[in-house]
C-alpha cells in the first residue's frame, strides 16, 4: 500500500460524500485516506484590538472542534477497514490541500462540490475550481 489519496473533509453532507467516494476507491485499489480539514484563516485580517487577544486562543478553540468532527469520521473508516491518518490545518484550503498532497506524495486529490453559486464564489473563484486549475496531482469533485 503506496499510494495516499488525500481527502478534504469540512464536516459538509458534499465531505461525506467525498469520504465514502474515497474509501470505496481505497478498497478497490489498495490506497489509504488522508482527511484534511482546513479552517480557514487568513494572516491579512482585520481585528480589533480585542480580537487580536483573543485571536491565539480561538484558533486552537477551532483545531479541536476540526478534530472533533473528524473523529467519527476516522472510527467510521477504521471499523471498514479502510487505512486512514487525518490532520487540521489553519489555512487557505487550496493552498493546504495542494501542499499536503505533494507532501503525502498523493496519488490523487479528492473534494465535495459545495452547493453554492452565490456571485462571489463564481466571480472570485471557490476551492474546487481553484484546485483544478492548481493542484499538482488529478482532482475528483464528488458531487
Amino acid at each position: 500500500m503506496n499510494d495516499v489519496l488525500v481527502v478534504g473533509f469540512d464536516d459538509t453532507e458534499q465531505a461525506h460524500r467525498a469520504v465514502a467516494f474515497a474509501a470505496e476507491r481505497a478498497g478497490k485499489t489498495d490506497c489509504s485516506l488522508h482527511l484534511v480539514f482546513v479552517v480557514e484563516w487568513s494572516p491579512y485580517s482585520f481585528h480589533t484590538p480585542e480580537e487580536l487577544a483573543e485571536r491565539h486562543k480561538r484558533r486552537e478553540e477551532e483545531l479541536e472542534r476540526a478534530h472533533s468532527l473528524i473523529q467519527p469520521i476516522m472510527a467510521k473508516l477504521k471499523d471498514a477497514g479502510v487505512s486512514a491518518t487525518c490532520e487540521a490545518r489553519h489555512g487557505h484550503a487550496a493552498e493546504l490541500l495542494c501542499s499536503i498532497a505533494e507532501e503525502k506524495k498523493a496519488c490523487q486529490l479528492i473534494i465535495g462540490r459545495t452547493s453554492g453559486s452565490s456571485f462571489a464564489q463564481r466571480l472570485l473563484g471557490g476551492v474546487a475550481i481553484t484546485l483544478a486549475q492548481v493542484s499538482p496531482v488529478p482532482l475528483t469533485i464528488v458531487p
